[in-house]
């Protein structure tokens, strides 16, 4: 319950700073640099080489396709018997097909499933949802937005991702018997600045301001995210025999709120904005409940 109530805390304190402390131009940004370039890559460096590859870890990754897949056939089924843009079609497919699996998914994993679950959090995140964003989701922001997707930007994406390149490092270390205890000892604490960080950067940058014309699409989006995503992916799980704290952290990073990276993408791709700024807002909120909820049932 503290670990919630630490994650809780950081949302609304950035929340409340954006709003009332008048913060320094560029604060979220320069948190985002910190999360991304040195907590996460020291958390995977300080966590994949504890991990020990068993036949059920494709779950989570496969888990993070199904998720994106399935909003890509729904809402592109969808969007034209509905009169929707292409614009709105690929906001909704590129939101509510990807998972905050990071900024939110690793603290809520840890606080609801301690290191151990942080640990599958890190392979949903960095072998999934990581690599469908910098792959297909490019693809899907090109399509929908009318342009052609460039292959060398998506290989450059991939290999050049600080945290991407750290899971390599940790495999690698992992297979070669571990760090020794005084390098671990330095990649813990950094790992550490994630969780209260990345939550009060999302505060920072919570907006929450829906449209007459976004709630029908906004609730359609989010019903899969939050609700038919990781139903789809506990079918799947069980069909195939997964089971434990694997098949719970599969479903449940299936059922994170939508990606930051995933909104900022079609802002940039001028997909939608509103309506996908919309849906991060309201999916961040919703999830906060929704997850722990889910992590009960799933029990």
């Amino acid at each position: 319950m503290s670990a919630l109530l630490l994650l809780f805390t950081c949302l609304v304190l950035g929340a409340l700073v954006a709003r009332l402390a008048r913060p320094p131009a560029g604060l979220a940004t320069g948190l985002n640099w910190w999360v991304i370039n040195v907590a996460l890559p020291a958390l995977v460096l300080e966590l994949i080489p504890r991990l020990r590859f068993d036949a059920q870890l494709w779950f989570p990754i496969a888990a993070m396709w199904v998720t994106f897949g399935g909003a890509w056939l729904l809402f592109g089924l969808l969007g034209p018997r509905l009169g929707w843009s292409r614009g709105r079609t690929g906001a909704l497919i590129l939101v509510c097909g990807l998972g905050n699996t990071s900024f939110m998914g690793y603290p809520l994993m840890q606080a609801l499933h301690g290191a151990p679950g942080l640990t599958l959090a890190v392979v949903a995140d960095q072998l999934g949802a990581f690599p469908i964003l910098a792959s297909a989701g490019i693809v899907v922001a090109s399509l929908y937005a009318g342009r052609t997707p460039q292959p060398a930007l998506i290989v450059r994406r991939i290999a050049t991702f600080p945290a991407f390149l750290a899971l390599l490092v940790g495999i690698a270390v992992g297979a070669l018997g571990g760090w020794p205890p005084v390098v671990e000892r330095v990649f813990a604490p950094l790992g550490a600045t994630l969780t209260p960080l990345a939550l009060f950067s999302v505060g920072l940058q919570f907006r929450f301001h829906p449209g007459e014309r976004q709630v029908a699409a906004a609730g359609l989006g989010l019903g899969w995210k939050l609700l038919l995503a990781p139903l789809a992916c506990w079918v799947l799980g069980t069909a195939a025999g997964v089971g434990g704290l694997v098949l719970t952290v599969g479903v449940l990073q299936a059922a994170m709120a939508p990606m930051v990276s995933a909104t900022i993408l079609a802002d940039e791709y001028g997909l939608d904005p509103p309506l996908a700024n919309t849906m991060l807002g309201a999916g961040i909120v919703l999830s906060l409940l929704s997850v722990p909820l889910g992590s009960v049932l799933l029990r």
